[in-house]
């Protein structure tokens, strides 16, 4: 597939039903996971098995970011099949509740339970819920993490205030964010509406050339794809490799941190970055959407 005659398409929000379908499919061959082992490399983290961009690096950085204390509850927005939120889950003792649009991947992370906890599995819950929706109590989360997720809310302004709302005062919601060169970085304002505190911008430089790596893979093994896939979703993938290539070398991908203030006298203060050569990015962009 020839992509660089393509303009840039705004890419259309996957259905609960597209998600299942993909879910459904990779459960039965271990050839997506061995396409995103070869585009990360060394940084894959196998244990976790994510459709995401998540790697050991971002892990760390989650982690830390977090700052939890054992016993205190992770809320995993749009969890997939819940390799991320099981992981921190047991690597930080946490208690764990996750959601995602697809009923297919919500089974699957349930069934996940006992490799990551073990007997404990009442630790962790999981349930199909929407981003702007998530039916969970005001105030409930200690913590929350949202990792190549926003990108399927239709209002990401909501989306936000909605896991705002979750939060309780002194808790982070961490979540990764990417955006174009030409838009105006509006993050501050953004928190600010949901009544949280812009903590922590860190730099995801490697990220673009993750996807570009896997993109082109998936392009080069397109009938492998649709023999072990099926038709439908390998031509899902293709076309989100296809129009989101063209892209990539304009993209910058970040990890957020916001904190809900503890008290009403907690100030904000500028938030930590790392350096930048320059301001680009962008709350509503094309290109910041949710890979497969």
């Amino acid at each position: 597939m020839n992509t660089t005659t393509l303009k840039t398409p705004v890419p259309t929000r996957p259905s609960s039903a597209q998600y299942d379908a993909f879910h459904t499919a990779r459960a039965r061959t271990d050839l997506v996971a061995r396409m995103y082992a070869a585009a990360m490399g060394a940084d894959y983290p196998s244990e976790i098995d994510a459709s995401s961009s998540c790697d050991w690096p971002l892990l760390g950085l989650i982690t830390s970011r977090l700052s939890m204390r054992p016993g205190q509850l992770l809320v995993d927005a749009g969890c997939g099949t819940g390799g991320i939120g099981l992981w921190l889950a047991r690597a930080l003792a946490l208690r764990l509740d996750g959601f995602d649009l697809s009923p297919v991947a919500v089974t699957q992370a349930t069934a996940r339970r006992p490799h990551f906890l073990g007997n404990n599995t009442t630790r962790a819950t999981f349930r199909v819920a929407d981003l702007q929706n998530t039916s969970l109590p005001t105030s409930a989360a200690h913590g929350i993490v949202c990792i190549d997720a926003l990108g399927r809310a239709k209002d990401r302004d909501q989306a936000v205030a909605e896991l705002a709302r979750v939060l309780a005062p002194g808790g982070r919601l961490v979540m990764t964010r990417s955006l174009r060169r030409d838009a105006i970085p509006t993050w501050a304002e953004q928190a600010e509406a949901a009544g949280l505190i812009l903590e922590h911008v860190d730099e995801r430089r490697s990220e673009p050339g993750m996807w570009e790596r896997l993109y082109r893979l998936w392009i080069t093994h397109a009938d492998e794809l649709r023999r072990e896939l099926g038709d439908a979703p390998a031509r899902s993938m293709l076309a989100e490799a296809e129009q989101m290539l063209p892209a990539l070398p304009g993209r910058r991908a970040v990890l957020l941190t916001l904190r809900r203030p503890a008290t009403a006298h907690d100030q904000a203060v500028p938030a930590d970055r790392m350096a930048t050569p320059d301001r680009h990015g962008g709350r509503h962009t094309p290109d910041e959407r949710t890979p497969q």
